[in-house]
Parts: C-alpha cells; sequence; structure tokens
C-alpha cells in the first residue's frame, strides 16, 4: 500500500466514523476508497464491515449519556439484531464473488437513496397507525431482523434503515432514536467483524490504516450529531453513493 492509498482510507475513515454517527451511510465512503486501493468488492466489503466497526464503538460511546437509560430497550431488541446479523453474514459468505459484483452497485446506489429520503421518511412512518407501540412489538422485531441481514450483508445505508424502524415502532425523540439506533449497530457489526474476521477475504492491512480514523470520525462526530443538521452532509454522501453506484454498473 502507497502513502497516497493509505492517507486516502484514513481519510475515509475519519468520514464514514463521523458520517455514521451525523446522518448514517458512512460505508458509502469507506467502501468506494477500499475499492479505489485495489480491492475487488466481496473482499472491500467484508474488509469495510471490520473496519468500520471500531466507529460505532466511538459513536455508541460519544452517545453513552443518551443510550445509558436505554439499556432496557437496547437487551430487548438486541436478540433479533443479532439473529439478522447471523443469517446476513452467512448469506455473504456463500455469495461468490462474481454474484456480488454483479449485486453491489445496486446495493450502493439503494443505500444511497435509503439515505436521500431518510428524513421524509422516518417523519411519515411515525404518523402511520401502530407507530410508537411497545419496543416488545413482533413486527418490530421481525422488522429489525430483515434490517440487520441487510446490513450485515452490506452496511451501507444500515443506519437508515434502522433509523425508519425504530421511527415507525417507538415514539421517542430523534436524537435518543440515533442514540439506540448506534446501539444495535454496533451489536449487528459486532457479528459481523467476528464472522468475516474468521471467514472472509479480509484484508488486514486496509484495516490497520481505516480502523483507527474510524473510531475516532465515530466519537467525534456523535459530538457532532448531537449540534448539527444533518442535511448537507447526508446530500454530499448521497451524491458520493450514486455516483460509485454508477461507476460500479
Amino acid at each position: 500500500m502507497t502513502a497516497a492509498e493509505a492517507l486516502l482510507l484514513v481519510v475515509a475513515g475519519l468520514a464514514a466514523g463521523g458520517v455514521n454517527a451525523v446522518a448514517g451511510g458512512g460505508s458509502l465512503v469507506s467502501f468506494p476508497a477500499l475499492l479505489a486501493v485495489g480491492l475487488p468488492p466481496l473482499a472491500a466489503n467484508v474488509t469495510n464491515s471490520v473496519a468500520v466497526w471500531p466507529g460505532y464503538v466511538g459513536t455508541s460511546w460519544g452517545y453513552r449519556d443518551l443510550l445509558r437509560p436505554q439499556r432496557s430497550r437496547l437487551a430487548v431488541l438486541a436478540p433479533a439484531a443479532l439473529l439478522g446479523a447471523v443469517l446476513g453474514c452467512l448469506l455473504l459468505l456463500v455469495t461468490s464473488e462474481e454474484a456480488f459484483a454483479r449485486v453491489v452497485p445496486w446495493l450502493v446506489i439503494l443505500g444511497a437513496l435509503l439515505l436521500a429520503v431518510q428524513g421524509r421518511v422516518t417523519e411519515r412512518v411515525r404518523r402511520w397507525p401502530g407507530a410508537g407501540g411497545d419496543v416488545r412489538s413482533p413486527l418490530l422485531h421481525g422488522c429489525l431482523v430483515v434490517a440487520a441481514a441487510y446490513g450485515a450483508y452490506f452496511g451501507g445505508g444500515l443506519g437508515v434503515v434502522l433509523l425508519v424502524v425504530l421511527g415507525l415502532f417507538v415514539a421517542d425523540d430523534l436524537q435518543r432514536l440515533n442514540a439506540l439506533k448506534s446501539g444495535l449497530s454496533l451489536v449487528i457489526n459486532a457479528v459481523a467483524l467476528v464472522a468475516f474476521a474468521l471467514f472472509g477475504p479480509v484484508d488486514w492491512v486496509s484495516v490497520a490504516v481505516l480502523a483507527p480514523s474510524a473510531l475516532v470520525g465515530g466519537y467525534l462526530g456523535a459530538h457532532v450529531a448531537q449540534r448539527l443538521s444533518p442535511g448537507v452532509l447526508r446530500a454530499a454522501v448521497v451524491v458520493l453513493g450514486i455516483g460509485v453506484g454508477l461507476a460500479l454498473l
């Protein structure tokens, strides 16, 4: 790895950790960076899942004051997140390089589009009949299993999907839901970290460069997220994601 490639991954890690904390969709920054340094799509995806995990640790630590009162919620929802993450990891590990290369441009574009409509979707689903129900709702847990499976298979837009699911079923302030989202994202990516570290084609040199900067970016982003309107940042990541997806096509 050249110095320029290492610098690119450091910057991408900082940005991905921060974007995940502020708006979600940080993998739409770090995944293209791994492609740019020469990794094939499947290896880039599993490497990204391992490398950005410290960013979720940093984000959760930054949100600790909002997460601490929600420990019971997180404990109730964690099993569904774990189950979905295991299913997503199994699906990815049995997917061939060629099949993943064919589907990944559409996943990147999907993640970008989810990020683009996040605000509107979250506002609307909160007005649906039955919104704001109990966290023990079977429908909430079913939706969370699907969201976690998607997040483990391809992390781009996971935060957006989780916010939509939580916004529909949990009546609470968006900042508190964002904190809960960060805790669930940490659980989902912890499963992916273990599965891909043991069985996936992880590029550990890239992880060593990307992971520390993702940790710093996630911690700083959690503080910024509580003070910043994420609209401009979201728009920039959406443009980047759609551009990368079209280029991969």
